[in-house]
């Protein structure tokens, strides 16, 4: 479950195609913006939420990602982690790689915005670990 509070009355909610199959909700921007060449920008939503999970009522996290077609143009979202706990405005960073301005518009999808299970715990110190198949191999130990 997603509960949303619209910040701005020109925000809009966010919208799933096809609940219980789309991994994601569709975010809107809340207002347009000129991306130049590779620069960064930090767009509104005007919404604040809150996700539970639909069956248990756990809090859930949310990963802000790419949608397809910005990332066809070029469009990268960045940052995008959302903890449980956070009930500020959904910002989105977006960066455009490509050589080219490209215009966004108010009302525009920019972003999706896909609920995690929140699996963090304690951290505790210890003097060993358990041993594992794989060890300390890393950095292309498993072949090309």
């Amino acid at each position: 479950m997603l509960r949303v509070k619209l910040l701005e009355k020109e925000a809009r909610l966010p919208v799933v195609a096809h609940p219980g199959e789309d991994l994601g909700y569709d975010l809107f921007a809340l207002e347009g913006a000129l991306l130049n060449p590779r620069t960064t920008v930090k767009l509104r939503t005007g919404i604040a939420v809150e996700a539970r999970h639909p069956a248990t009522g756990a809090p859930l996290g949310l990963l802000v990602r790419d949608r397809s077609s910005m990332a066809s143009k070029g469009i990268a979202t960045t940052g995008g982690v959302i903890d449980a706990g956070y009930r500020g405005e959904i910002l989105v960073l977006m960066t455009n790689l490509g050589d080219s301005a490209v215009e966004l518009k108010a009302g525009e999808k920019i972003a999706q915005m896909i609920p995690v299970p929140v699996l963090t715990g304690p951290v505790e110190a210890v003097e060993s670990l358990e041993d594992s198949a794989r060890a300390e191999k890393g950095f292309g130990s498993s072949g090309r």
